[in-house]
């Protein structure tokens, strides 16, 4: 049986003081904020699973849609022996560039990159055992301290997608994409998976769905805190808010105090107080614009091939070319 082989670059330990002192700045600055990374613990990462089966959250179905239209000429226009996945999660929208990078015939390896080891051990595992063919070369890491360290050799094709770059804020984008072009040889590929901007009731509803499962995984955020830093956070009471910001072009996640309390955090051995109706964003979400996508590529140093939407013109996927 073909075995994944797993590289790990960010161990628990890594990952709590990342923890630490995110938390620490964010939970006392003038505007409160977490990274939304810590969003994603297992019982996040179950109730995300959740929000991409609802109604009102179109992105994965959208996604999908322009991969399944995409993902043959892809193919064929790179002609890349290897595949990366930044984020991959459950790798299940790769599996359409697999098969039809499989059947295009260069194919030789898999790629995929997360932040959470459980996560990409039981996807990969379960790649390695459905393609038997294929070099599967797991890498547990961030995907913006950690680029550094994807394997080389052959020609690659670098997988973005998820809409995961609109949780990055402007000049952590532009840090991002940089970064991405540097890990990669003049010549070989990165497809990016981009949210387009739509009508504010389409974004509101994606992410504040009637069900609730989205109330639910923001405020699992602050039992990651209460669990990992011995915080004593009482999640309800806060309220899930989603904000259109228009200027910026992005959806916020917060939590608001629906009234005033006193939080510890003994592993930070601070004393934070909500006054009612305070706020702390866990999630940017930035939305695009295909002129957006094209000028941001191209700063970074790519060369917009070709971009693909669902039937609907919701979600885009773009194949850009590292310039020689």
């Amino acid at each position: 049986m073909n075995a994944a082989r797993i590289d790990v670059h960010l161990d628990e330990a890594a990952a709590g003081r990342s923890l630490r002192a995110e938390a620490a700045a964010g939970l006392t600055a003038a505007r409160r904020t977490l990274s939304s990374m810590w969003l994603y613990d297992a019982r996040g990462s179950e109730l995300f699973e959740a929000i991409t089966r609802l109604p009102e959250y179109y992105p994965t179905r959208a996604e999908r849609a322009a991969l399944n239209r995409a993902a043959v000429d892809i193919a064929e226009i790179v002609e890349a022996d290897t595949l990366i996945e930044l984020g991959s999660g459950a790798a299940e929208k790769t599996r359409l560039l697999l098969d039809a990078m499989g059947k295009q015939g260069a194919l030789r390896r898999f790629v995929p990159f997360d932040v959470s080891a459980a996560a990409l051990r039981g996807s990969a595992a379960d790649i390695a055992a459905d393609y038997p063919d294929l070099e599967v070369h797991g890498i547990v890491g961030d995907f913006t301290r950690h680029l550094h360290t994807l394997p080389g050799g052959g020609r690659r094709l670098l997988a973005f997608l998820g809409g995961t770059i609109g949780n990055l804020l402007p000049a952590e984008r532009a840090a991002f994409l940089a970064e991405a072009r540097q890990a990669l040889q003049p010549g070989e590929w990165l497809l990016l998976g981009t949210d387009l901007v739509k009508p504010e009731a389409t974004l509101i509803a994606a992410y504040d769905d009637a069900q609730g499962v989205t109330a639910e995984f923001n405020r699992n955020v602050l039992r990651v805190l209460n669990r990992e830093l011995a915080a004593d956070f009482d999640p309800e009471r806060f309220q899930h808010v989603a904000h259109w910001d228009a200027e910026a072009e992005w959806i916020e996640m917060r939590l608001r105090a629906k009234s005033a309390s006193r939080v510890r955090i003994a592993a930070l051995g601070l004393t934070v107080d909500f006054a009612e109706g305070e706020e702390l964003r866990t999630e940017v979400s930035a939305k695009f614009r295909p002129e957006t996508v094209t000028a941001e590529l191209g700063a970074a140093g790519f060369r917009l091939h070709r971009q693909w939407t669902d039937p609907d013109g919701l979600f885009a996927v773009s194949l850009a070319e590292a310039d020689r």
